[in-house]
């Protein structure tokens, strides 16, 4: 017995010398009422199925400027952030860099982009609030802190006039935020998901909710305050009560890794997200946006040489921007 049990251990360090004992990747989500962390669960079961030698786990994380720190950090593989942030972050922007209160994060590299988040500003049937001026004296969350909807709701507003000083800012998660609606904690919430989202389904269920649209000079004014922003609408009936579409903004969701991993890695998780996106769709609906053309368009920082492999193979034409140096 004793015998068989040191052979086992012989193997065991013969294989992981040889480099066949299976690599973690962690992979960075969000909080359990948003999209990424399904969507991170759904990159996860790509792995465990179809890259051989890898086992991942998705993580839950306070999304997305924790992602693309622990990712810069090493402390995870892959990670989904908005793109505003994802920008901000490698180009030493905003909060990050020279003035900020956050390093810049030049080592960040993009596989592609997931799907466009929405940005939902949510209240309920007698709250008063029918517009974005109209959040002013109000008690309003902006989101988790250090969230990519943080960093939406901040530019929205300071593009259009208000601050932090103007409204009774919470900063509060999706899950948070409609459960202080629910319980008359707060007058309105920003949440930048993608449509549908269980947090949102989930209230419109106990209470009659409204979603506030945007004016065109609104979406102007953000649209210039930050170029990662596209028009967005979200359309009647995404949500029970909604009857009306929604004019509001969105962001791409970028698929975030370090530039440090390896090639084959990046080129093989892109390989099996494509080939088998219907398996990632199945998990939520948001996944039918995740192809290479909306990766080219939207993704707003270089690729891996894994993922730029993986496209320049597929015949695509690369953006300049995303060739890196």
């Amino acid at each position: 017995m004793r015998f068989i049990r040191m052979v086992g251990i012989s193997v065991l360090v013969l294989l992981t010398t040889l480099g066949f004992a299976q690599s973690n990747i962690s992979i960075a989500t969000g909080g359990t009422g948003g999209v990424y962390y399904p969507t991170g669960g759904a990159y996860a079961e790509l792995i465990n199925n179809y890259l051989e030698g890898y086992s991942a786990v998705a993580e839950v994380t306070g999304a997305s400027v924790e992602n693309v720190a622990l990712i810069s950090r090493g402390d995870s593989d892959i990670a989904l952030a908005l793109a505003d942030t994802v920008y901000q972050a490698y180009s030493g922007e905003g909060r990050f860099g020279e003035g900020g209160e956050l390093p810049q994060l030049a080592n960040l590299r993009a596989l592609g982009s997931a799907y466009p988040n929405a940005v939902h500003i949510v209240t309920l049937e007698g709250s008063g609030v029918t517009s974005l001026s109209d959040l002013a004296g109000k008690r309003v969350s902006v989101g988790a802190p250090g969230s990519g909807t943080e960093v939406s709701a901040q530019t929205i507003l300071n593009a259009n006039g208000l601050t932090y000083d103007d409204i009774d800012e919470q900063l509060l998660n999706f899950n948070e935020t409609t459960d202080a609606l629910l319980d008359g904690q707060i007058d309105a919430g920003f949440l930048s998901v993608g449509p549908p989202t269980s947090s949102i389904l989930s209230l419109a269920e106990s209470r009659d909710i409204n979603l506030v649209s945007l004016t065109e000079a609104e979406v102007a004014a953000a649209l210039d305050a930050d170029p990662t922003f596209a028009p967005y609408t979200i359309a009647g009936s995404t949500y029970k009560g909604q009857e009306e579409d929604v004019a509001t903004l969105g962001t791409p969701n970028v698929i975030v890794v370090s530039a440090e991993m390896d090639e084959e890695l990046a080129y093989n998780f892109v390989s099996a997200l494509y080939e088998h996106i219907d398996e990632v769709i199945n998990v939520h609906p948001s996944a039918n946006d995740t192809t290479p053309e909306f990766s080219l368009a939207s993704t707003p920082i270089p690729l891996h040489p894994g993922a730029l492999r993986y496209y320049q193979e597929m015949g695509m034409e690369i953006p300049e921007r995303l060739m890196g140096e």
